[in-house]
């Protein structure tokens, strides 16, 4: 399935766009109030001072559109879970079932980070942090968010990754809940985010 979602993605757009729209209605039926509940608690329980994590909203298309603008082209090598024009940006931020947060140092957004959720009850995530702002430990609470987001909603917590990004790679050689789930095309791999106890089960 996953790699019949990440082709039609890439190559078939219009089928693509209907798959989402359709995606984020049910979504929107099934799971919003759910997951409204379950991000009061993540975001209460995760925190970084003098940082904060919170859900993006309309209001800061403007000022995530900047923070993309930024960035090292090398950094977005690996990174486009959408287009990244502000018309693009207000669209996605509509989309119940994209769930799109930001960290901030006062006002300033200094990292996006979001979850794409499917109606099969799983997830993607993705991450993306302001150059001058990393090595700060602000990827680690982002992980955090996410992955107990995932957990909470009963999602599984996945990611498509590419053994050429030698900075993922390295970051997730220590990541506790990193699991190798199968190779892709391209070199790219699909990696599962596990709460230990479910590893350990998994390999009895």
């Amino acid at each position: 399935m996953e790699k019949i979602l990440i082709f039609i993605k890439h190559h078939i757009y219009f089928l693509w766009k209907m798959i989402e729209g359709v995606n984020a209605i049910v979504f929107f039926m099934i799971y919003k109030s759910k997951l409204d509940k379950v991000l009061t608690t993540v975001f209460d329980k995760n925190s970084l001072q003098p940082f904060y994590y919170r859900k993006l909203t309309l209001s800061d298309a403007d000022s995530l559109h900047n923070l993309i603008k930024m960035q090292n082209p090398s950094d977005l090598e690996y990174f486009h879970p959408h287009d990244f024009d502000i018309v693009s940006i207000r669209k996605q931020l509509k989309n119940c079932s994209f769930l799109m947060m930001g960290t901030f140092d006062k006002e300033k957004i200094i990292g996006y980070f979001f979850l794409r959720f499917f109606i099969n009850r799983q997830c993607f995530v993705g991450r993306l942090i302001d150059k001058e702002y990393r090595g700060k430990g602000i990827g680690t609470v982002m992980n955090d968010i996410l992955y107990k987001t995932a957990w909470s909603m009963n999602f599984r917590c996945l990611s498509t990754i590419s053994r050429d990004n030698i900075a993922v790679m390295r970051a997730h050689a220590k990541n506790p809940a990193y699991k190798v789930i199968k190779e892709l095309n391209n070199n790219y791999m699909l990696v599962e985010f596990v709460i230990e106890d479910m590893k350990s089960t998994k390999k009895h």
